[in-house]
């Protein structure tokens, strides 16, 4: 296996995790990045570009980028917390103050910071979008807005797996008038210098690689089940909010169509380098090389602080989340109790730890049946842990 890339001198556990995942864990192609204090101290990756290549395919290249799944919402979150820090969303004020629409089904009591926390109540639709409704986001939006809660605003959490990509996009235009992948590139990417997209812009798509699933060796799953109710049954019951929330469209779109990766849908389909997912993060804890600071420490300690936390109505493990990343824990371990981020269903992982310093980003495309604990992001997480303690 050709690795290629740079590891800063006591970082060498991280470089010594990736070749792993490789050679143990089946990463067919995949890159890791990590920021210290602005600085970028890993920046590795190796394997095939398209998930389903042979040893001969196009290789991986330093600006390979793939789909990263829910840690796009990571991102999204990052869009409504930028917003509220300039004045102009309140994230205690009714969702239905800047989108009057909502208010019906009896949702006028559902805030902004209940998005953010996945307590809004709203994580199914009842009629789900079709693959090609699904790319047009005001049709998400208005299936949202007609929905009925399934729980009372505030009163609970459950992952919203994909309704929150379109409750967060229509938050972002109806308080800017733009649509929430422009305001990303305009506002977070641009400025920081990340690679990272929500709706591939014609001229990337040539940088990006086919996704895939690939089996998981052993018995790794990467979710811890509740005692009473395995994350399988969970899933195979028709009628459960797990179940429901993750067939919002029904069936789920090809991830390698030009129209799906073009579209902007803050819940799934970012796309992102390894490095524009930890430079991402290093911008909201410092200035990565001399770049600007996104989030004053008054929105940082707001990203991080508990708002959800305990058994999840969708997910059916405990889950953390602060307002739109989940925080560290069991059910998705970052480098400590202060880190916070995102991972995306199936492989890719971004978070930041403000007490370190520590900036990551970790994107696949090969997609495991994980859901927020996959094994080779944890076996670098470890690494990286190890590097820190040394």
């Amino acid at each position: 296996m050709d690795v290629n890339g740079t590891v800063a001198e006591g970082f060498e556990p991280v470089g010594a995790a990736f070749v792993r995942n490789f050679e143990t864990l089946g990463d067919r192609g995949a890159a890791v990045a990590v920021y210290r204090d602005g600085r970028r101290v890993v920046d590795l990756w190796a394997g095939v570009k398209d998930v389903d290549g042979t040893a001969d395919s196009a290789p991986w290249e330093r600006g390979t980028a793939q789909i990263v799944r829910s840690a796009t919402k990571g991102v999204a979150a990052a869009a409504l917390l930028l917003l509220h820090q300039r004045g102009r969303l309140d994230l205690d004020a009714p969702v239905a103050e800047y989108w009057p629409e909502f208010k019906a089904a009896g949702k006028e009591r559902v805030l902004v910071r209940h998005v953010l926390s996945h307590r809004a109540g709203l994580p199914v639709l009842d009629r789900p979008l079709t693959p090609e409704e699904a790319l047009d986001p005001l049709l998400g939006a208005e299936a949202v807005a007609r929905q009925a809660l399934a729980w009372e605003p505030g009163t609970d959490h459950g992952y919203h797996a994909l309704t929150y990509g379109w409750l967060v996009g229509e938050l972002v235009r109806r308080v800017t008038g733009r649509g929430i992948g422009d305001w990303i590139a305009e506002e977070i990417a641009g400025p920081v210098g990340a690679d990272l997209w929500v709706g591939l812009p014609a001229q990337e798509t040539d940088r990006v690689g086919r996704v895939g699933r690939v089996e998981t060796p052993g018995n790794s799953e990467g979710l811890r089940s509740r005692p009473k109710r395995s994350v399988t049954e969970a899933y195979d019951d028709p009628a459960s909010l797990t179940r429901r929330a993750f067939a919002a469209i029904t069936p789920f779109p090809d991830q390698n169509d030009p129209a799906y990766r073009a579209a902007a849908l803050p819940a799934t389909n970012g796309i992102a380098t390894a490095d524009g997912l930890a430079r991402f993060y290093a911008s909201l804890i410092g200035e990565p090389y001399g770049g600007p600071r996104l989030f004053t420490p008054g929105t940082l300690a707001a990203a991080r602080a508990e708002e959800s936390a305990g058994p999840d109505r969708v997910l059916v493990v405990n889950t953390r989340f602060g307002l739109g990343h989940m925080l560290h824990g069991p059910a998705s371990p970052f480098l400590g109790t202060g880190s916070f981020g995102h991972p995306g269903r199936g492989g890719s992982l971004g978070f930041a730890d403000p007490e370190s310093g520590i900036a990551f980003g970790y994107v696949t495309n090969g997609f495991r049946k994980t859901v927020t604990a996959d094994p080779r992001a944890q076996a670098l997480v470890r690494a990286l842990r190890t590097a820190l303690s040394s």
